[in-house]
Parts: C-alpha cells; structure tokens; sequence
C-alpha cells in the first residue's frame, strides 16, 4: 500500500482528498501547516508521495518541498495549489516537486497524476536488467539507484532519474519532448508540458559544468533534446 502526505490547512479540502485516496488503497498522513508537515515527512518512514498546498500556516509548502529535497530526493511531490501563474509553477518546479496540480480539481485527475509519479518513483527504487550505464564522467547504477560525475553522487529526485536513464538508454538519439512526457510522465498526463524543459534545465544546474552551456544534456532545435555520448 503506497504512502501519501497530504499538507492542506482547509479541512474540507483536506477530508476530500483523504476520503478519495482511501477509496483508492493509499494509507494517509496528514498535515494542517508547514512544520507537522516538514516533521512528518521527515521522521515517518516509507512515504512515497507528498500533496503539498502552497499557502499554508507555518513554513510554506515550498520551503517544506525545498527542505525535504536537501536530505530525500526519492519523495514524489505535488503541490497542489490555487495559484496558476507560470511564475508559481516553474518555481515548484525548481525546488524539487515533481509536479503541479492547479485547484480545483476533479478526484480522477488527482488519482491520475498520483498513480503516474508512483510508477516513476517505483522505477527509481527498483532493479533492472541492465545495472549500469556509462557515458564520459558519468555513471548511471540501476541498483544502487545513484548518478555520479566522476565517482561523486548527484542526488537526483525520481523525475530527473528516469529523464537521466532515458537519455543514457537512447545515448545520440534526439528525443522529442512528447516523447520524453510520454515515457516519463505517462500518456495519461494532463498537466503542462514545459514540465519537461524545466526539469530539463534542473538537471544541467546539477550535472553539467556550465548549464549555459551543457556538454551532454544538449538542445536539438525545433525537436528536443539529447544525451551526448562519446564519441559525437
């Protein structure tokens, strides 16, 4: 039975979320401000994904999001908020959620988008046939689920792995970005598709040398993008 914290001040909101997700087969946890939230998230073991509302009592949900990121990177997180301006969401989006979700919503897409991140969070923590993927200073092992330049780990949020293994798997291969949302988020996703250029630019700020400028996570204009392996 999957994990999930809800952080929600509004306890109607929060009791049909809950009531929702329970119908569903998730065990919940829930938090009316910041901090029970920040605490819960990081003393309660095994939770798989975070709702976060961002205007909440406390610390907000951004600072909880940007504070669980320092320490674990395999949360999947939500925010789920009222705010819709592109700033808000690009900006959840840097400090390590993994995606946005604007009120109100319908229970079907909120399930949606949970099951769509459960699947990437579970690729993140389990095995594969092949082990390992290497390409220049970087080294990609499946099991011990780390990504490390030259043999220092880089912590990566369950997201930004899978992008990572995709682009090692297809190594020169220009991959467009609905092909990119399409294996990473899911078919079913119904959110935004600049998703996948802000996590796109996330990664070069953790992986590459100068991120104006990146050496391997590069830009194939008018397609997508690629992982520049050896040898191109």
């Amino acid at each position: 039975m999957s994990k999930v914290l809800i952080l929600e001040d509004e306890e109607s909101i929060r009791s049909f979320i809950v009531i929702n997700l329970k119908r569903n087969g998730f065990e919940v946890l829930e938090a009316a401000d910041g901090n029970e939230a920040l605490h819960k998230l990081t003393t309660v073991p095994d939770i798989d994904i975070a709702l976060l509302d961002v205007m909440v009592p406390g610390i907000d949900g951004f600072e909880v999001c940007r504070r669980v990121r320092e320490t674990n990177e395999r949360l999947g997180i939500i925010f789920l908020t009222a705010k819709v301006q592109e700033q808000d969401k690009v900006y959840a989006l840097s400090v390590g959620a993994d995606d946005h979700i604007s009120k109100p919503f319908s229970p079907t897409e909120l399930i949606a988008r949970i099951q769509s991140l459960l699947r990437r969070v579970n690729v993140h923590r389990e095995q594969s046939a092949k082990v390992s993927f290497h390409s220049g200073p970087y080294t990609l092992d499946l099991i011990a689920k780390q990504f490390k330049r030259n043999g220092d780990a880089i912590e990566l949020t369950p997201t930004e792995f899978s992008l990572i293994q995709f682009f090692l798997e297809k190594e020169n291969t220009p991959l467009s970005r609905d092909l990119l949302l399409d294996h990473v988020w899911g078919k079913e996703y119904m959110g935004d598709p600049k998703i996948v250029d802000v996590n796109i630019r996330r990664l070069r700020q953790k992986i590459e040398s100068n991120p104006s400028d990146p050496e391997f996570l590069q830009t194939v204009w008018g397609h997508g993008y690629k992982w520049k392996g050896q040898g191109q």
